[in-house]
């Protein structure tokens, strides 16, 4: 997937990856996919186009 953001979102493996835009937002079931293939689950964690689970990570300020 490619992103055709500008500036370009984070690509799926980058520390900010939860940081791209929602490209098919499904909130009414708890979960969103970005732009980079990454999707988003309203209990914090994330899953990755690679099919690996994780913690959405804080993003600091």
């Amino acid at each position: 997937m490619l992103c055709t953001h500008s500036p370009q979102c984070p690509e799926a493996d980058d520390p900010h990856c939860c940081s791209a835009h929602v490209a098919y937002d499904r909130s009414d079931q708890g979960w969103c996919r970005l732009c980079n293939g990454v999707i988003l689950f309203d209990d914090g964690l994330y899953l990755a186009p690679d099919g690996h689970v994780e913690t959405v990570p804080l993003l600091s300020a």
